[in-house]
């Protein structure tokens, strides 16, 4: 169990602990902001006076043109739904935002983030333009049903750095956890995380293949018997 518990966890543990003793608080500063912004969200929207102003600068529907989607999304991010609680979606952001960016640095988290978030509204879109009577298709009614906030790409972001770090099982996990969640409750939100780890895996994929690049074969005259680059011939040098 130790074994397994140090392969799949060994060298996400290793950089998270280490940044955390050396910068503390400044290990995460952009978590941090993420956390206080979703908080501050959630306290606004629950005053009878702020719920329609946090509606007007991050809520994202599909029903919404797409040039308002496009402008609400970067603060749709840290809207958390107001049917589940917020202390939950605190924690989430707190712990997944934060070992990725500790992992995998602010530009390439949010990155992340926003693909997977993107992904969901998008598909949202696309859903209800096919119709319930599509497998893919949504009833007309979720064009009126907010977008997932900070879940979606919470969700996007565990399978990533599972992904990058190895943790296949792990990114594994929950990639079946999401899929048991449509199962019990069918609902938008669900769908929308599924549409946020496609997305991401393809992302995965496309970066293995970059890194990876493709195999080059042998040059001229290389072949079984040939010689590291740069030695002439098999004599010994000769000297001057």
């Amino acid at each position: 169990m130790r074994a397994f518990a140090r392969r799949e966890w060994g060298p996400l543990y290793t950089d998270v602990r280490t940044a955390l003793v050396t910068r503390r608080w400044r290990a995460a500063p952009m978590t941090l902001v993420a956390v206080c912004l979703t908080g501050l969200f959630q306290l606004v929207q629950n005053q009878p006076w702020g719920y329609q102003p946090v509606q007007d600068v991050g809520s994202v529907r599909a029903d919404d043109p797409l040039w308002l989607a496009l402008l609400r999304t970067p603060l749709s991010l840290f809207v958390p739904a107001l049917d589940l609680p917020v202390w939950g979606a605190l924690a989430q952001v707190l712990v997944v935002f934060g070992i990725s960016e500790i992992c995998l640095g602010r530009p390439r988290t949010l990155a992340i983030a926003y693909v997977a978030t993107l992904a969901g509204t998008t598909y949202a879109r696309i859903g209800v333009a096919l119709g319930p009577d599509h497998p893919l298709g949504l009833p007309a009614a979720d064009a009126q049903v907010m977008d997932t906030g900070p879940s979606a790409a919470v969700v996007g972001l565990a399978v990533y750095v599972g992904h990058r770090h190895r943790a296949r099982l792990t990114a594994g996990l929950v990639i079946v956890a999401m899929a048991v969640e449509i199962l019990i409750k069918n609902n938008l939100a669900g769908k929308e995380h599924l549409a946020a780890i496609a997305a991401v895996l393809v992302v995965c994929a496309v970066t293995e293949w970059f890194h990876r690049g493709p195999v080059p074969g042998p040059g001229p005259g290389v072949g079984p018997g040939s010689r590291a680059a740069g030695s002439r011939s098999g004599a010994p040098p000769i000297r001057s």
